[in-house]
């Protein structure tokens, strides 16, 4: 058997920041440890915290007052942030960058006055967060069907901003629904679609060719790595999302000579090692690296974080959206 490993595959710069986020924090605040959300969409990642003490919260409520609470990389909407320091929680924002790049896109448009066209699925973490900037003022698009059935019209204005993580063709197919509607649509001043989803999927796509099967390591809540499958079954090759080797069935591998192995950007690298490890016990060949794209980004810690590690008081501010 041939394995093909993706390159970009795994951790992006945002997870690499959220993580290290955790394992600063408790070292600095030891246990318990509070996350709001899952840190990042992967099982393992998560599980693994829990071993450590830390505590998944779904609600502000349930972290107890003046306790240390970190966002996850998926980010939160300034409600979850005045809930916190109602409490007096010291918090610790783990939201990528590139999402908080979305959520002050959000901000700026509403206090404009425009109606925000939000690409996205609807009830994922990111999208929750970014509608509570301006819940007044943004609509969720989920397809182009979507777009012909929203009550805006000529004389409204209209920006779109997207979810990080989604598939560049969806995100194309319902931009450009919404630009043909609305022909002078805001557009926002660079791509939303982040550059470890965009990297991955090239990859996916210009790799995909030359497999018989896909194996995409991932969370099923992980959106990145969903996209990932979906692409992959696109061009008519067969594509799987597993956490981990225990979900591979290996009946897929009938008469299969290539496989292309890539994981989602919330996937750690030793998973994947651990699917070339198995494949090439029970089938034999070889494993190689394949770059279709080079990244080389890197997101600083929070300064908030930061701030707790040098022994500095923390000074918080608590979010405020736009629109009502």
């Amino acid at each position: 058997m041939r394995i093909i490993l993706a390159q970009p595959r795994g951790f992006c710069a945002g997870v690499n920041m959220a993580i290290q986020c955790v394992e600063e924090a408790l070292k600095i605040v030891g246990q318990p440890l509070y996350v709001y959300h899952e840190i990042v969409h992967n099982r393992h990642v998560v599980d693994q915290f829990t071993k450590q003490g830390v505590i998944f919260v779904n609600t502000i409520d349930e972290v107890p007052a003046k306790q240390t609470v970190i966002f996850s990389a998926h980010g939160v909407s300034p409600t979850i942030r005045n809930a916190a320091k109602a409490r007096g929680c010291t918090m610790i924002d783990a939201t990528c960058p590139l999402v908080t790049k979305v959520h002050m896109e959000a901000i700026r448009y509403a206090r404009q006055g425009y109606k925000i066209l939000l690409i996205g699925h609807a009830g994922h973490d990111e999208v929750v967060g970014t509608v509570g900037e301006a819940p007044g003022a943004i609509t969720i698009v989920e397809s182009p069907e979507d777009v012909a059935n929203l009550p805006f019209g000529d004389s409204d204005k209209i920006a779109y901003i997207t979810q990080t993580t989604l598939s560049m063709d969806d995100a194309e197919r319902i931009i450009h629904a919404i630009r043909q509607r609305y022909p002078h649509v805001k557009v926002p001043p660079s791509e939303d679609v982040c550059y470890a989803t965009t990297n991955r999927q090239q990859a996916v796509r210009e790799l995909g060719e030359d497999a018989e099967l896909v194996l995409v390591v991932g969370s099923k809540n992980s959106s990145n790595s969903l996209r990932l499958t979906e692409i992959a079954e696109s061009s008519g090759t067969r594509a799987y999302l597993v956490d981990d080797r225990s979900e591979i069935d290996h009946r897929w591998f009938d008469g299969v000579q290539t496989v292309l192995l890539t994981a989602g950007a919330s996937a750690p690298e030793h998973l994947v090692q651990e699917i070339v490890d198995d494949l090439l016990d029970r089938y034999g060949g070889s494993a190689g690296e394949a770059h279709v794209v080079d990244e080389h980004m890197h997101f600083e810690l929070p300064l908030s974080l930061r701030v707790l590690r040098d022994g500095q008081p923390i000074r918080t501010r608590a979010g405020a959206g736009a629109g009502a």
